[in-house]
């Protein structure tokens, strides 16, 4: 298998065989047959979304993005409340997203989970992602991200958190590992990490901004990023991205020129040499710039280039990390390829549990949410953490 990079920081299988290619092609519908790429609303998907306030150790202040659903409470102040009630709806389903992505990456699956099993889900957008606002967003070091969920678990349940099982993806599977690991909540159930293996993740650090480079860096609208999304095969589910890249995404400001164009542009003309010609290039590709913007209003909400130096601190030393966690663990993999050494003795001593979900990309919770769901409720009932809804047949 052709190992290309992702964006979540992993390998991702390349678009299945009649599927979506990147480079714009056209995607092959039939006639008088067109794809729906307009957005859909988060609310939809969750109930409702709070923004929780944290501090911390140096006293500097983060505000997380936190899209809750709980299954009885409705309004802002009974759902704080209801969370704070100790497994009065179920164990919560702590989620977090890959790198570059948001809350809204779960949106699907968590419509999907909730009509399994007896839960409530906590989705939040970590720190520099999503519309989480932080005084140091640079600081994307696993440690300081893993201290950021043991406070917004602490600002949300108090002393007395009701059970809680952390799943996270690539980036945000690293994050719930080291979390754990660190013991940030002591109420913890379970660990699901979703197709994030060290020794895969080490392998293709080396070749991630070549990748990050290659993808668009402006979109003409959100619409555009979401095809976008679909035909480069990154998301293969429509309805996903159509809800997700959203949280990927901004609107460009008009004040300045868009950062993915204008980084590209610097790093041209550093590499010219002094000659006449220098200052007609620059006016040239300024006036290409100021074309681009009039034209593209969305980029990236995150500069995935600019956190380089945390990338090996995600992942370096996961496998052991993970084995060493005293709660019950399930490993959710693209591929069986993806298993490194230390996994592959794991799991065969019984040390965690590991499904393969084929046919799925890098994403596989926006690519499979059913799949996804029926492993992690058929792990927890398993378990004993939940029990499956009346009428589901699992």
């Amino acid at each position: 298998m052709e190992k290309q990079l992702h964006l979540n920081l992993l390998p991702s299988r390349p678009p299945m065989a009649g599927g979506f290619q990147s480079g714009g092609s056209k995607m092959k519908m039939g006639p008088g047959r067109k794809r729906d790429f307009s957005p859909l609303l988060w609310s939809q998907y969750f109930e409702t979304v709070e923004d929780v306030e944290v501090e911390n150790e140096n006293g500097n202040d983060i505000s997380l993005t936190v899209a809750c659903v709980c299954q009885k409470k409705k309004n802002k102040h009974e759902l704080l409340k209801s969370l704070y009630c100790s497994g009065a709806n179920g164990p919560v389903l702590l989620l977090l997203h890959g790198g570059g992505h948001s809350a809204l990456s779960w949106a699907v699956f968590t419509a999907v989970i909730c009509s399994r099993i007896h839960c409530r889900v906590v989705a939040m957008d970590l720190r520099a992602h999503g519309d989480t606002k932080v005084k140091n967003p640079d600081d994307l070091s696993a440690d300081t991200m893993a201290k950021d969920i043991g406070k917004v678990v602490e600002v949300l349940y108090g002393e007395n958190p009701p059970p809680i099982m952390i799943i996270g993806h690539s980036m945000g599977g690293a994050v719930a590992v080291h979390t754990a690991a660190a013991n940030h909540i002591p109420s913890l159930l379970g660990l699901c990490v979703i197709d994030v293996v060290e020794g895969t993740a080490m392998d293709a650090l080396n070749s991630m901004q070549n990748f990050l480079r290659s993808r668009p860096k402006t979109f003409k609208s959100l619409e555009n990023a979401i095809e976008w999304s679909v035909k480069s095969g990154q998301i293969r589910n429509v309805e996903s991205a159509r809800v997700s890249m959203g949280g990927q995404v901004k609107k460009c400001e008009e004040s300045s020129s868009s950062p993915g164009v204008s980084n590209s542009i610097e790093g041209v003309i550093a590499e010219e040499d002094e000659e006449v010609e220098e200052e007609s290039n620059k006016k040239r590709m300024k006036e290409d710039d100021q074309e681009i913007k009039k034209e593209s209003i969305f980029t990236w909400r995150v500069d995935l280039s600019k956190t380089e130096k945390y990338w090996e601190g995600w992942f370096r030393g996961l496998s052991v990390l993970f084995l060493s966690c005293p709660v019950p663990k399930l490993l959710l993999l693209a591929g069986v390829d993806r298993l490194d050494k230390d996994l592959t003795i794991g799991q065969m001593q019984g040390k965690f549990q590991m499904q393969v979900l084929p046919q799925c990309g890098h994403a596989v919770h926006e690519d499979a949410p059913e799949k996804v769901a029926d492993a992690l409720a058929t792990f927890m009932v398993r378990h004993k953490f939940t029990e499956f809804k009346e009428g589901y047949l699992c």
